[in-house]
């Protein structure tokens, strides 16, 4: 097998699996089932990961890769640093819409810390990416001057807080919108004490 049919089948199982595992969840979902879908052998598939555990492992690394890549595009061109966090927020609550099976999955059949190390990881990047857009604003006098770090984390977490509720309380979802205008502007009037 050639490296490159060697990455499309890798894809296209991860592709299945994803499919897989958002229909079955985890708990139902196995590698007879996977391959099928991905139209491979069952040791085709153990080729490429050696169990079910590892194969999700490599999904949600995947996916968060990907997640992660499409945050870095989607703010790398914007100079205003308040587009940037508006664009950040919007990019970050519709991917969690858009692949929401994948979270609720995570949140109710695997628990929030399955993979632990690789989510800290994923949230520790995109921390430094809110911190670098804040510290721009700041040095280009558009934002106050804060504790960066801290700011950048309230951010994080409030956009956490909203793939939480994907799982818990979907009717308590906020939109994009709303939530880069209390960021960016809070709750209290300007020049009223």
């Amino acid at each position: 097998m050639n490296k490159r049919s060697g990455i499309e089948s890798k894809k296209r199982i991860l592709d299945a699996a994803m499919r897989v595992f958002s229909e079955y969840g985890y708990a139902k979902a196995n590698m007879r089932i996977i391959a099928k879908e991905a139209g491979i052998s069952i040791g085709g598939l153990y080729l490429y990961f050696k169990n079910k555990e590892a194969l999700y492992l490599i999904l949600m690394k995947t996916k968060m890769s990907e997640f992660a890549g499409t945050t870095m595009d989607s703010v790398k061109g914007i100079k205003n640093p308040a587009a940037a966090i508006n664009t950040f927020i919007a990019v970050t609550l519709g991917y969690a819409r858009k692949h929401k099976e994948l979270i609720i999955l995570q949140g109710k059949e695997l628990g929030f810390a399955f993979g632990l190390e690789m989510k800290r990881e994923f949230f520790k990047k995109q921390r430094g990416l809110i911190e670098d857009i804040i510290r721009r604003g700041i040095q280009a006098g558009a934002f106050r001057k804060v504790n960066v770090k801290e700011t950048a984390k309230i951010i994080i977490n409030v956009i956490r807080g909203f793939v939480l509720s994907i799982v818990v309380e979907p009717d308590a979802l906020f939109s994009p919108e709303e939530c880069s205008d209390l960021i960016l502007n809070g709750l209290m009037r300007r020049g009223r004490k």
